[in-house]
């Protein structure tokens, strides 16, 4: 019968656990790196990780996560206020500016519609994209929601709430595999979606 590692190590590896894509294994080898690591570089990833809690925030405007608000993109005069492009989650987001080819601005949703997981249209910002849709000179709303259930659930019902306000709603065209998500994507494959975007009834 092998003896229990110290509790300090068992402690970090039930930590390290939480994050996604973690398992016990993958727990147990990060731990015992971060023991045998120089001391530099474990007080430089704590004091990282304490800096991400403390000085990222939600941009007021798009709520992508930024060091200030409104953020870099919502900030800047060059971008296309006439194109809101609609995304699940920041790394959506950071996905398609890889692309390059979307100059526009974004809002971020903060997921999308799975009913299974209890994420009905109150728990997404449902109501401030449609305020913001009215508020400012937007022309066209591109909705890049991932292309699998839940994501084309969530675009249809952004189209059918966003329809009395007479903006274009169109949606990433396919090139985007199924059941894949946005963020996964080669910056080509986004680039592609975003071009070849189609309306949406």
């Amino acid at each position: 019968m092998s003896a229990p590692a110290p509790a300090v190590i068992e402690r970090l590896v039930a930590a390290l656990r939480r994050l996604p894509g973690i398992g016990e294994k993958s727990a147990t080898r990060l731990a015992f790196f971060l023991l045998q690591a120089p001391e530099s570089l474990v007080s430089e990833l704590a004091h990282a990780m304490l800096r991400l809690k403390r000085e990222v925030v939600f941009c007021e405007q798009c709520f992508d996560l930024a060091e200030r608000s409104p953020c870099a993109i919502c900030s800047d005069p060059k971008r296309d206020r006439s194109l809101l492009c609609v995304v699940e989650e920041p790394a959506d987001r950071a996905a398609v500016e890889r692309s390059g080819g979307y100059h526009g601005l974004y809002f971020v949703l903060g997921g999308a519609l799975s009913p299974l997981d209890g994420i009905g249209p109150d728990e997404l910002r449902i109501a401030p994209l449609l305020d913001r849709v009215r508020r400012e000179p937007v022309e066209e709303v591109i909705l890049a929601t991932n292309p699998n259930a839940e994501g084309d659930a969530t675009a249809h019902y952004l189209a059918s709430r966003l329809r009395d306000t007479g903006v274009r709603v169109t949606r990433i065209a396919c090139g985007m595999p199924l059941g894949g998500d946005l963020e996964y994507a080669d910056h080509v494959t986004v680039g592609r979606s975003l071009e070849n975007r189609r309306p949406l009834d």
